[in-house]
């Protein structure tokens, strides 16, 4: 009965080594996401005209969960133990909407129904969405485009902030960079 057991275990730590981890990789210390610093409306808002935003375009570097670190024109490589919740482009779409509903009157349409309301479109590209080893900063760089059928204009947005280059600090420095940006681009387009 021993012999068996100790032959029954044996296979069974064999077979442990060779499978993966459950659930892959072990989880990073920091996962984060970009939320609006702009406090909800009070009260209803009457919004009659409005606006969608489009996932914006990005580079290879920026179409992944994880946070890019650049060196120079050409070095990029990544903060460790970082991990977006989703890609920038996602992300910053999502915090430019929310920002520009709490913000403005104007209704913000998912891009999925913008057939069925006529909307400011508003497209772009996410040039830069990490941290600049060069100068210590987290840059969100944005460039909008919108056009309301008949007019089109662009403008690029840019906003830094002061990091180390560690997760526990990018990760805030992100969220308020692209606040900025947000709130830039919510007062372009209604005009403040």
């Amino acid at each position: 009965m021993t012999r068996a057991f100790t032959i029954a275990a044996a296979t069974l730590a064999l077979c442990a080594c060779g499978l993966p981890k459950l659930g892959g990789e072990e989880p990073p210390p920091y996962l984060t996401t970009l939320a609006s610093d702009v406090p909800e409306p009070t009260g209803t808002i009457a919004r009659d005209r409005a606006v969608t935003f489009a996932v914006p375009l990005t580079p290879e570097a920026l179409a992944t969960t994880r946070v890019a670190a650049f060196r120079g024109g050409t070095a990029v490589a990544y903060i460790p133990d970082l991990l977006l919740v989703d890609s920038p482009d996602n992300l910053f779409q999502q915090l430019v909407s929310e920002t520009v509903y709490r913000s403005t009157d104007l209704l913000v349409v998912d891009p999925r129904q913008q057939d069925q309301v006529p909307a400011l479109k508003v497209t772009g590209t996410l040039h830069r969405f990490g941290f600049d080893a060069d100068t210590s900063e987290v840059v969100v760089a944005y460039e909008a485009l919108w056009t309301d059928g008949d007019r089109v204009a662009s403008r690029r947005f840019e906003a830094r902030e002061d990091a180390m280059g560690y997760a526990d600090d990018v990760a805030p420095a992100l969220n308020r960079a692209a606040n900025r940006v947000a709130a830039d681009v919510a007062g372009w387009i209604t005009g403040n």
